[in-house]
């Protein structure tokens, strides 16, 4: 499935869709999608549907709030919870890690795994640290108490079979990536996307 998944975002116009949902920190409707991204709601629902059968986009409804139809259940479409990866010849990296992570959980060994993260981190820090997280796959945005959350865990299933020691792992990570610049970075879980937020110290005043 993985592969057709990919394949049906070779399409320009129906790339740009998706690209639209998943920027959005809340679900998006055929209407809100044909706005900005600029086509009409027809074509906008076609590529929506086309999609949510991909398994790239999920469909919910929901009760519009304000404006013609208010109260009526709207079709909501949001990035689909499902993981796509295609690798030729197969690969299964998350099963190591999946190993990995139960001896270091086994022998309590997550202080070194930690500051082994830490310095991952430290590694990889540099420049402006929104592009950088960006450039990492967490697909950072700005609330608005200015509070840099992510949309995106590049380890969302290894962290729901080792929250503890993955979450951990994450936060050591960004700690380093993000360094000291007036920022504070913490566990701040919400119900979809990354557990680690990056706060500005004037917020925590």
């Amino acid at each position: 499935m993985s592969l057709e998944a990919i394949a049906a975002l070779r399409e320009p116009v129906r790339r740009t869709v998706y690209e639209y949902v998943v920027a959005r920190a809340e679900p998006v409707s055929r209407n809100e999608v044909a706005e900005g991204v600029g086509i009409g709601r027809t074509l906008a629902a076609f590529h929506l549907d086309k999609l949510t059968d991909a398994g790239l986009l999920e469909a919910g409804h929901a009760p519009r709030v304000g404006g013609p139809g208010a109260g009526r259940p709207a079709k909501l479409y949001r990035r689909s919870t499902a993981e796509h990866t295609v690798t030729l010849p197969p690969r299964d990296y998350r099963l190591l890690a999946g190993v990995l992570a139960s001896a270091i959980e086994r022998v309590g060994a997550e202080p070194a795994a930690y500051a082994a993260a830490h310095a991952q981190g430290a590694r990889l820090a540099g420049g402006d640290a929104i592009s950088r997280l960006a450039a990492l796959g967490y697909e950072p945005y700005q609330d608005a108490d200015r509070t840099i959350r992510l949309r995106n865990c590049p380890f969302d299933a290894l962290a729901h079979s080792h929250p503890g020691l993955v979450c951990g792992l994450n936060l050591a990570m960004l700690e380093a990536v993000v360094g000291d610049d007036g920022q504070v970075v913490r566990l701040d879980p919400g119900p979809t996307g990354c557990c680690v937020a990056i706060h500005s110290k004037n917020n925590d005043r």
